[in-house]
């Protein structure tokens, strides 16, 4: 893999160099300088409302590097896979380049303020569990780092050679290699440190998008060419003339609907991460949701009475302490091995979490002291019954399934919240990130796909197919890769028109996608071992 990947498309390139300006880089500092105060002064105000009193500053300081990095992977992110979304409307002279990209930026920027969340917990979970519950520990904090640094590293490196590879890729390679090594560190088989059926999930997932655009944009350029007959809609851009308007609008919608989505299912890849390593270093803030209704008590314990009388065999549990219970609950998700013991050690984990918070009246009075006790126990309850909602043991009925499920969406509205400031941080990252640094991605979706100009329909095809894919990975908390979906759906619409493919470009584009797990898995693993014994 090289910076040069192919000659250059003859065609006339559109102006990249024109940049923010005076008044633009002046702004642009000014809003890191900003959001970099918002996030101190956000978690200064949110420890001192639940009185955390810092006896050292280590913590914290470890805390705002941490955050630092975590928030540098966003930015990194922004300017090496936002960058396929801005191409289309570049080399289509639908927008000039600097423009495009602070528009991308802004919707990038609206995406992540408007996401659900269920991306950034997809991420977490497959971490392994007993990681998670002591991520406030020196390998809490060897993990986030290892994962955080080697995801930014082989990110700037592809960057560089200005290759689209993928940042989701990326990181789920580095969270599979901290996994490995941290098993393997303990006297484990390597494959027991992941959560393989998540990994899997997310891996067809990442396999499949691209073959998903490559296929659907193929099929939706050669459905325009037959139901919209419009030559100017398949002929290249004219040298600095911008589209007709309608063309112009289209590009314009498909280029905002990819910066979008692309903000919503990416950004939360940071949030999941910057939970973690709140919630390791600052507990009694973060760990708990303490922002729940005030109904949210009465009903907690309502479906915790109904989650017990749910699990079979729960009388056979009164002989386990809630340390063994624990204990047996921890190993079950661990090894994903259903055994008699698991239900009645779930059913005693469920009785103390629900008396536990009945003790203290609502999450908000729990002490310092005993919450992070609490949101691993919480945390241990949810994943037990999300493991056996996928094995389904006969010893559960559908409807004791049903009630476990209900159980858990209140466990999980405890546990898995992000707070606005996570999400406004991560948004200035990711937005700001677009804003730079684009240029080497843009040359190659632009230029060096195929062996033609890329043409509006090709753009437009291209840029709805990203668009649908990634935004219905985000509903069904899947990441996704915008790269992929991008850059193999203008190969797709290349190959739809019969314009041929620059196959030096391709077989870098595959050799980096092939890439890009084995290599963030070692260097994850790598990372990992040698911060485990800094910390």
């Amino acid at each position: 893999m090289n910076a040069t990947l192919a000659a250059p498309s003859a065609a006339i390139r559109p102006d990249l160099e024109k940049g923010l300006g005076a008044a633009g880089k002046i702004g642009f500092g000014a809003a890191i300088v900003a959001a970099l105060l918002y996030v101190a002064y956000s978690v200064y105000s949110d420890a001192a409302a639940v009185g955390v009193e810092p006896t050292t500053y280590l913590p914290f300081l470890l805390l705002f590097v941490a955050l630092l990095i975590a928030l540098g992977f966003e930015f990194v992110n922004g300017f090496h896979d936002t960058a396929n979304a801005v191409a289309t409307v570049i080399y289509t002279n639908a927008m000039p380049a600097n423009i495009a990209v602070v528009w991308s930026g802004f919707f990038n920027f609206l995406g992540v303020l408007l996401s659900t969340g269920a991306v950034a917990f997809g991420i977490v979970s497959l971490l392994p569990v007993e990681l998670i519950l002591q991520v406030g520990s020196n390998a809490g904090f060897a993990m986030v780092f290892a994962l955080l640094l080697a995801a930014i590293i082989w990110n700037l490196a592809t960057w560089w050679l200005g290759i689209p590879s993928s940042s989701s890729h990326t990181l789920i390679g580095s969270i599979i290699g901290v996994g490995v090594a941290n098993a393997m560190m303990h006297g484990k088989s390597g494959t027991a440190g992941v959560d393989w059926s998540k990994a899997t999930e997310i891996g067809q997932a990442l396999l499949f998008s691209p073959l998903i655009g490559f296929g659907v944009a193929a099929l939706l350029f050669l459905a325009m060419k037959v139901l919209v007959r419009k030559r100017e809609l398949y002929e290249e851009p004219k040298d600095g003339l911008p589209p007709p308007l309608w063309i112009r609008a289209l590009l314009i919608f498909t280029c905002t609907g990819v910066s979008f989505a692309h903000g919503s299912n990416d950004g939360q890849k940071g949030m999941g991460l910057i939970m973690l390593i709140l919630i390791g270093t600052v507990p009694t803030a973060y760990a708990l949701n303490r922002a729940v209704p005030e109904r949210y008590t009465a009903e907690f314990h309502a479906r915790s009475i109904a989650a017990e009388a749910a699990l079979p065999g729960a009388g056979a549990g009164t002989n386990l302490d809630p340390a063994q219970a624990r204990r047996q609950v921890t190993a079950y998700i661990a090894e994903k091995s259903f055994t008699p013991e698991t239900l009645p050690a779930l059913s005693v984990l469920v009785r103390d979490v629900d008396s536990q918070v009945m003790a203290y009246g609502s999450l908000a009075k729990v002490p310092a002291a005993a919450v992070s006790n609490i949101r691993n126990d919480m945390y241990l309850a949810s994943e037990a019954i999300k493991g056996l909602g996928k094995q389904k043991p006969r010893e559960l009925s559908e409807a004791a399934q049903e009630t476990l499920a209900t159980y858990k969406s209140s466990l999980d509205a405890g546990t898995r919240f992000i707070p606005t400031w996570v999400k406004v941080a991560v948004a200035f990252a990711l937005g700001l990130g677009t804003m730079v640094g684009w240029r080497r991605i843009v040359v190659t979706v632009g230029e060096k796909i195929g062996k033609t100009h890329l043409t509006y329909a090709q753009g437009a095809a291209a840029e709805l197919v990203a668009m649908g894919t990634i935004l219905g990975a985000d509903h069904l908390g899947l990441p996704v890769s915008t790269t992929h979906v991008l850059s193999s759906g203008v190969a797709g619409t290349m190959a739809a028109n019969r314009s041929g493919l620059q196959m030096s470009t391709v077989r870098n584009l595959l050799m980096a996608w092939v890439l890009t797990l084995p290599v963030s898995i070692v260097i994850a693993g790598g990372l990992y071992m040698i911060f485990s014994q800094v910390f």
